[in-house]
């Protein structure tokens, strides 16, 4: 599917325009969004907008990093935009030159869609043209990486607590999900931050030098993201020594318990093992109370190693 944008002085604002409007017509600029293409609409990106091989290579095979190549008409972008549902990486192309801008993505974005309703809503478009078009996009991808941090960050913190009174096995199995979702958008955020710096940076884009604090609002976003994962991937490695730490203090404990009552009963199955033996000349096995007094005996070493145990402080 292919959806047209584009602005006139003299025809004002358009768009569900088609191509032949797009071609026969003078604009001052114009977006041209590829969502989906078929195979005949991916042709148009050479065929129609001439644009160079290799950026419409990587458009085909994505996943490509973040990154920007530079072309004798037009500046080839590749950013990365995060699936709050999944958490999926979504590859968006983005081919920007003289008075035009034209994406390209693979399924529905929703930063594209906000940034297409932020320009439709738009009253005064004489200062709208593709840098604006460019900044929007790259400012609704990033600002929707907030909400899917702010949402693990609430996890993190429900893990901690523990609210749900899960099990520590459990507890660990989610804060390893929330850890490895951390990783995805670290991998997703890092890159695009040096993008950011590039485009900052360069001096083959005019249009960016014109907006430079906004563009540098989002590299301010990124940098904010950015340390947001990094503190959260320090919470959960806490998090996790910590359960680590209790646990080992449990087994710890468990076996403390279990050592205790196999120490009480060694000297009692010493003195069993002892009368247990069948020779016939054992004077104790004549005697009419020999069976209560080892039964006393073996009452009172138990009880005795029970005390001193117990003031030794290992019940505590």
């Amino acid at each position: 599917m292919i959806e047209i944008m584009a602005f006139s002085k003299d025809k004002g604002f358009q768009e569900a325009l088609s191509m032949k409007q797009l071609s026969e017509e003078e604009w001052d600029w114009y977006w041209v969004d590829f969502e989906a293409p078929t195979e005949g609409e991916v042709g148009l990106l050479e065929s129609h907008f001439n644009f160079h091989p290799l950026a419409v290579e990587d458009c085909l095979h994505g996943l490509q990093r973040p990154k920007l190549d530079y072309y004798d008409d037009h500046t080839f972008f590749v950013i990365h935009s995060v699936n709050r549902k999944n958490l999926e990486r979504e590859e968006v192309d983005i081919f920007l030159g003289k008075c035009s801008i034209v994406t390209y993505h693979k399924e529905k974005n929703e930063a594209l869609e906000q940034a297409k309703g932020i320009v439709k809503r738009t009253k005064d478009f004489s200062t709208v043209d593709e840098y604006y078009v460019f900044h929007q996009i790259l400012d609704k991808v990033v600002d929707n990486y907030f909400p899917i941090i702010y949402n693990i960050e609430d996890h993190i913190n429900e893990i901690e607590d523990n609210t749900k009174k899960l099990s520590m096995e459990n507890l660990l199995e989610e804060l390893f999900d929330r850890r490895s979702e951390l990783l995805t958008l670290r991998q997703t955020v890092h890159p695009m931050r040096d993008l950011l710096y590039r485009i900052l940076n360069t001096h083959h884009l005019d249009g960016v030098f014109e907006r430079r604090e906004y563009f540098a609002d989002i590299h301010d976003h990124l940098i904010k993201v950015a340390d947001m994962i990094a503190s959260n991937r320090e919470m959960t490695q806490d998090i996790r020594d910590s359960y680590l730490s209790l646990n080992s203090h449990q087994t710890n404990r468990t076996m403390q318990i279990l050592t205790v009552i196999s120490v009480i009963f060694m000297p009692l199955t010493f003195i069993v093992g002892v009368y247990g033996m069948n020779f016939v000349n054992m004077p104790e096995l004549e005697t009419q109370y020999g069976y209560f007094v080892v039964w006393g005996i073996m009452l009172a070493v138990a009880v005795g190693m029970f005390i001193w145990f117990r003031s030794k402080g290992w019940f505590e």
